[in-house]
């Protein structure tokens, strides 16, 4: 009996087979031929030659600025320069996705080998059980002879030596899958953001071409028209940069100097300046709903409405937060307990107690505070002022993630600044709120960089 059902054993795992500790794919998964990906290079390299010529172009006619052909000129070179930027992410949307259908394959072929690899490792165990349950003794006494019962200890001993071979490459291929579903998820977030930026880049094709019209329309005899164009377009300009920027818990300053110290927090962080204002201008929004509170218990955290009296619970929590608030309060000079701060959002069942435009808490405040100092070159950080909330916000975004620029890092940073470890679901709408106003102050921003 033990021996057939070593051998039975055996041959089970022989069936299945051993998962190789490297796995190799049985069948190539399709991807682009050598010839192909050397062919898309090609193109590619072109593509940013052309790119390069465009805005060497670009830079060429600054000293023209504000001539009519300078502008026409400047405004082709733009568009060209965006089309080849179009072409050139929509190459690498092409290799991603070759790459992304490899990926799927081997990840399928992986789970099917983990799954081959259980079933022959259900069978070996219940096989092992069965002799298990045979003691030793009554198996010799079962042999004619001694040489017999040695004959059948080395298989079992094989099969213990099998059962560690496959629990050791079933590790290995698991191992493997997170590996390859790791680089298939960053591959998948690359062709987010080509795609993002083909879509931005035939909207700025759009409104230059619009634009080159309208000059194009003007003569060389019609200067008069041509200034008059430029004139309204430094109106524009003008109005953009003086519009009030709306701050939470602080009053509203301009555009342009809200934009000045986003671009300032850039130059450290390499966080987009669109993606700091965008989300200062979220959380402003969210400020006229939340409403302020003061501080009024040190011990419980309680407090009350700013303007109403009314009272609540959870304006600050006593054990992690109140604390680094009365050390800030004595660093800046401020009363503690008539300083406004966010109230609790009921929904949320949280604390409030955050501070200033960036609405960070006194805790995480406490944590960069020294970082924010250091960058501003001012002996104390203070969350009320818009420079120093502007600079932490930026630093903490590219602690998220956002220094690294593009769509779905942007995103991501904007839902965990938000919701913190729960940002894949709690910070989505957020996140996505924040990314359709990133659109549409970047394209303000762009406005003011040409005129």
């Amino acid at each position: 009996m033990f021996r057939k059902v070593c051998i039975a054993s055996i041959l089970l795992v022989t069936s299945y087979g051993v998962i190789s500790p490297v796995f190799q794919p049985s069948v190539q998964a399709q991807d682009l031929t050598p010839e192909q990906r050397a062919a898309l290079q090609v193109q590619y390299d072109e593509l940013m030659k052309e790119i390069a010529v465009q805005q060497q172009i670009i830079k060429d006619t600054q000293a023209q600025k504000n001539s009519l052909q300078g502008d026409v000129t400047t405004l082709n070179a733009k568009i060209k320069a965006a089309q080849a930027q179009i072409d050139a992410k929509n190459i690498t949307i092409k290799q991603l996705s070759a790459q992304i259908q490899k990926k799927n394959a081997v990840i399928g072929q992986l789970s099917s080998r983990i799954e081959r690899g259980k079933e022959a490792l259900a069978s070996i165990l219940r096989k092992e059980d069965e002799i298990d349950q045979s003691s030793i003794i009554a198996i010799a006494l079962s042999n004619d002879d001694l040489s017999s019962f040695f004959a059948d200890l080395d298989a079992f001993v094989l099969i213990k030596t099998d059962l560690q071979s496959l629990f050791a490459d079933i590790r290995s291929a698991k191992a493997q899958t997170e590996i390859e579903k790791a680089d298939l998820a960053a591959k998948q977030n690359q062709t987010v953001d080509a795609k993002y930026v083909v879509e931005t880049q035939k909207q700025k094709i759009a409104s230059d071409k619009t634009q080159k019209q309208q000059l194009l329309a003007i003569t060389s005899n019609q200067e008069t028209q041509y200034k008059k164009v430029l004139a309204e377009r430094q109106a524009k300009a003008a109005a953009i940069r003086a519009a009030l920027f709306p701050l939470r818990d602080a009053a509203a300053i301009q555009f342009g100097t809200a934009l000045q110290y986003a671009q300032k927090a850039q130059k450290v962080t390499g966080v987009d300046p669109a993606l700091a204002l965008a989300i200062l201008t979220q959380e402003s929004n969210l400020g006229a709903n939340v409403g302020q509170c003061y501080l009024t218990d040190d011990a419980t955290g309680a407090g009350v409405g700013k303007n109403t009296g009314t009272a609540f619970a959870r304006v600050m929590s006593p054990t992690r937060d109140v604390p680094p608030f009365l050390a800030l309060a004595g660093q800046l000079g401020f009363d503690p307990h008539h300083q406004v701060v966010s109230c609790p959002i009921a929904s949320a069942g949280g604390w409030g107690g955050a501070m200033g435009p960036a609405q960070f808490i006194a805790s995480t405040w406490a944590g960069l505070a020294g970082t924010i100092a250091s960058a501003r070159g001012v002996a104390v950080a203070n969350p009320w002022d818009p420079q120093d909330a502007i600079m932490a916000m930026s630093i903490y975004l590219g602690r998220l993630g956002a220094g690294a620029g593009g769509y779905t890092a942007e995103r991501t940073a904007a839902a965990k600044y938000y919701a913190g470890g729960a940002w894949a679901t709690s910070g989505q709408a957020y996140a996505s709120q924040v990314m359709a106003k990133v659109a549409s102050i970047q394209a303000n921003i762009d406005f003011l960089a040409n005129n």
